[in-house]
């Protein structure tokens, strides 16, 4: 934990100042109690305060996220609404120089974790002070809905309150921009340099929160209506012409205890797909996440109830959202496995099957792009080639991807696919889960399955496997002291095979803006990309192999091979580390 070096009365005095200003009583209450206790002497008290006092929770590219809590290294009501002020005082001072005889304009949206409605309001009240003309959602809705809405409704702003997958005791503020605030190929996509920044330095100079401005009313509460308008535009572009009715593709969805489950229901049943079943112990928000440890379809046992339930009913395709509905994990059944086996699909493996349809989608449209993050899968860029479309690789994270110009489709390895980039300038999870559940039963009527489409790319390309190291961190100086020691002495093989280049992505010259991390390529083919999260404590190591396939009946030892070589490369990077 993080420590305060004040002496005791400067922490005490700093949290009784903090707790004065602060406009919300539970907050309020819970800072008054770690005081008393730290002063009377409670070391585990003092070391809370310390961590919560140790600095101030910095504004970047993913906004803001971290734990609830008092203080300013929490996620509490003076923390939003400096930073709705700061955010304020950014757009208005970047409209000006644009020009227009409207007022700018924001869209705030929320989930149903602790406090985001109480954060949303906050935010609507100090735009409408400061003069922008506010629309706030009619209630908790993914976050694909208010993407959307910074682009339907020419907003210069975007809000969402949210931290998506993070554990029960986060919340976060996700930050869009549009209208007149950004270049035309930028509008309703996240922030980035240089935004970032100048809204950090604005939120920095607000003053004390009392002196903040906040209208009692005076913003517009969007009508219901907001989400039918949101598929009404999305799943056109989903899917083009006439859906049809009675597919009998059989779905087991779950929303992970968010806000999708309705939204991504209805998608789907508009699709054609009405045979959903819904996880029932999973199906309603509930900010506490009580099914699951940790509420993110990635992680292991995430998906067992509805598996379970896929289980019971017989189905054929098993879609889950994350609890802000951005991302969304699949899971297949095995053909032949023992009893009724599930496979859920890696985030490269349904990233290349929305590829891959994308690719024959839009063959003949003149600048289409395909693109996807330097830490994901190589293999879209073949499909591209092959496909004659070009290929473009960026930065971690859909605030980078969405800004390709010519973007038909574009994804990242962590559940994140933008299907509809004329639409929804981001990852969208319900549009993406209508997608992959349309391919699925197009396939299913050949007597194919994805799992088949995966065999064709590996006969077309080689099998492309992928695995990720995760290093959580309780000190976040171990992440720059990992990756530094990994570059002052870089292994020399992996894999049995020479590492053949090693790329510092912080220097210039890599065609992508300076970032932290490090890549490294071997001789035969495996790569390994290492970077510090953006929104967790987490160090990442991204391993790819490539394996050569003679025949479809060469698949089976192909694969046995490229795990082997993962497992092989995943030891040793945890030795370089000093794991």
């Amino acid at each position: 934990m993080t420590t305060d070096p004040r002496p005791e009365p400067q922490l005490l005095d700093a949290a009784r100042a903090w707790a004065a200003a602060d406009p919300d009583p539970v907050t309020r209450a819970e800072l008054a109690g770690l005081v008393e206790a730290a002063a009377t002497g409670d070391a585990a008290a003092r070391a809370e305060l310390a961590d919560r006092f140790s600095g101030t929770l910095q504004f970047g590219t993913a906004g803001l996220r971290a734990a609830m809590g008092a203080g300013p290294m929490r996620m509490n009501r003076v923390v939003v609404l400096r930073a709705a002020a700061g955010l304020a005082a950014h757009v208005l001072a970047v409209d000006a120089v644009a020009g227009s005889a409207r007022r700018p304009r924001a869209v705030v949206g929320y989930d149903a974790r602790h406090s985001s409605d109480v954060f949303a309001r906050d935010t609507a009240a100090v735009f409408t002070a400061a003069g922008i003309e506010t629309l706030l959602m009619p209630s908790a809705l993914p976050t694909p809905v208010l993407a959307w809405a910074v682009r339907a409704l020419d907003a210069e702003v975007g809000v969402m309150v949210t931290a998506s997958h993070n554990p029960p005791a986060d919340n976060g503020y996700k930050v869009y921009l549009g209208g007149r605030a950004v270049e035309p190929e930028a509008r309703g996509c996240q922030i980035v340099a240089p935004h970032d920044r100048m809204i950090a330095q604005r939120i920095e100079a607000v003053g004390p929160v009392a002196e903040i401005p906040r209208a009692q009313d005076g913003w517009t509460v969007l009508p219901d209506a907001v989400e039918r308008d949101y598929l009404d535009a999305v799943l056109p572009a989903v899917v083009p012409g006439d859906p049809g009715t009675g597919r009998p593709l059989r779905i087991v969805l779950t929303p992970m205890h968010g806000v999708g489950g309705r939204t991504t229901t209805e998608a789907l049943r508009r699709a054609g797909l009405a045979d959903v079943h819904l996880v029932p112990e999973q199906a309603e928000p509930d900010p506490d996440f009580p099914t699951v440890a940790f509420p993110n379809p990635e992680e292991p046992g995430a998906l067992d109830l509805a598996l379970a339930t896929a289980r019971s009913v017989g189905a054929d395709l098993v879609l889950a959202n994350d609890p802000d509905a951005d991302r969304v994990a699949v899971a297949v059944p095995v053909p032949g496995g023992p009893g009724q086996d599930w496979r859920m699909l890696r985030g490269d493996e349904v990233g290349v099957l929305l590829g891959q349809a994308a690719a024959a989608r839009c063959a003949d449209r003149a600048g289409a792009v395909l693109a996807n993050s330097i830490v994901s899968s190589r293999l879209l860029g073949r499909i591209a080639a092959a496909a004659g479309i070009e290929h473009r690789e960026t930065l971690t994270g859909f605030k980078w991807i969405a800004r390709v110009p010519g973007l038909v489709y574009g994804y990242e390895e962590a559940l994140g696919y933008c299907v509809a980039p004329d639409v929804v300038r981001d990852k969208d999870g319900i549009s993406a889960a209508v997608a992959v559940a349309v391919l699925a039963d197009e396939l299913r009527g050949q007597g194919r399955t994805l799992l088949d489409v995966l065999d064709d790319l590996a006969l077309a390309h080689g099998v492309h496997a992928t695995d990720q190291l995760s290093v959580r961190v309780a000190d976040l100086a171990r992440i720059p002291a990992m990756t530094a020691a990994l570059r002052d002495a870089p292994p020399a093989a992996l894999g049995g095979s020479d590492v053949v280049e090693v790329v510092d992505l912080a220097s210039p010259g890599t065609g992508l803006p300076p970032t932290e991390g490090l890549r490294l390529l071997t001789a035969d083919g495996a790569r390994v990309v290492v970077r510090p999260s953006g929104t967790e404590p987490k160090l990442k190591c991204y391993l790819e192999v490539v394996s050569p396939v003679v025949g479809r009946s060469g698949l089976p030892a192909a694969r046995a091979e490229a795990q082997e070589r993962l497992g092989r490369i995943r030891g040793e990077l945890e030795a370089a580390l000093g794991l």
